[in-house]
């Protein structure tokens, strides 16, 4: 069985619902149907070791899953849960499209140029409006590059290397 570290988070518990167990859930997939049905398998750290738990219901409110877990009946028992890492192991994980990455596969990347500058390594990916944004430091400096084809023309996550085609003045504007 793969470590913790190796399970891929899909989502976090933010806080209890109602008196009957539930939970409301961060979600951090692009898959939240899915990962949040009932039957579906998450993993939770109890006692520093990865556990299995079983949704017994879900349902969306405010576009966050409410959900609750076998086992967890009161409102006592779920507020234990409160903050608490929802996760799956890789082989779980489903297939994307060509062109698709996981978040979790482009941390650690070797960020260069086309010419083979090496402009830092990818320590986040940063999603808000607009496009997402890697989130590339070299040294303490740190900076953020868009993640779209336009300037990321390469990724080949088994190598670990994104090669970039940045705008001019881009890497040192927000240096």
């Amino acid at each position: 069985m793969p470590g913790w570290d190796d399970f891929v988070l899909v989502g976090r518990v933010a806080r209890t619902h109602g008196r009957r167990g539930e939970v409301i859930v961060n979600p951090e997939t692009d898959f939240p149907d899915d990962r949040f049905a009932p039957g579906a398998a998450v993993w939770i750290l109890r006692d520093g070791i990865p556990v299995s738990a079983t949704i017994r219901s879900a349902w969306t409110h405010k576009g966050r899953p409410v959900i609750a877990l076998e086992g967890v009946e009161t409102m006592t028992e779920a507020e234990a849960l409160h903050g608490i890492e929802l996760r799956v192991p890789p082989a779980a994980l489903h297939a994307l499209p060509a062109g698709s990455y996981y978040e979790h596969d482009l941390v650690g990347c070797t960020l260069m140029t086309e010419d083979g500058q090496l402009l830092g390594v990818v320590r986040a990916v940063e999603r808000g409006s607009g496009a997402p944004r890697l989130i590339v430091g070299h040294g303490r400096d740190e900076f953020q590059m868009p993640l779209v084809e336009a300037f990321c023309v390469d990724i080949d996550v088994a190598a670990r290397r994104i090669v970039v085609r940045p705008p001019e003045g881009l890497i040192g504007l927000n240096g």
